[in-house]
């Protein structure tokens, strides 16, 4: 467990619950808006303790618990168009706990990393890369 922040902290009831999104499909509908609360709690905490980009995952924590809330990840793909998006996607999906690593040596990648996690249906770095890869994953499962 990363001592950096203590998941058992009572304000992470909720989250520390969630070790990947089939645990958050097992959560009742009702409960999401307090984990997407608590999960913004702990974003804010993890970049203030390790530094990185937080105002675009702040920006879609409710889409990305609703994401894999609905959707079966990760046979169902996600594809982010930037990496600073997927700090939320990276802590609800097993990273959590290492998630004050990010951009550090031998730490998390910064960005969504298919070597880094099953759940990252897609290697991005910089915006715009997300459309053209989606066409074509998108094109191509409906050749298969």
């Amino acid at each position: 467990m990363n001592s950096a922040i203590n998941i058992n902290n009572i304000k992470y009831s909720i989250l520390k619950k969630i070790n990947d999104p089939i645990s958050l499909r097992k959560l009742p509908e009702k409960e999401l808006r307090f984990l997407c609360q608590e999960l913004r709690e702990f974003l804010l905490d993890s970049v203030s303790y390790s530094s990185g980009h937080f105002a675009s995952g702040l920006g879609v924590i409710e889409l990305t618990v609703a994401l894999h809330y609905v959707y079966n990840t990760p046979l169902d793909y996600l594809i982010w168009d930037v990496g600073h998006q997927a700090y939320p996607h990276k802590i609800i999906t097993g990273r959590r706990d290492q998630i004050t690593s990010i951009r550090k040596k031998n730490g998390l990648h910064p960005f969504p990393f298919r070597e880094e996690s099953k759940y990252d249906a897609l290697s991005v770095g910089h915006s715009s890369t997300s459309i053209s890869a989606g066409v074509g994953i998108a094109v191509t499962a409906e050749k298969e």
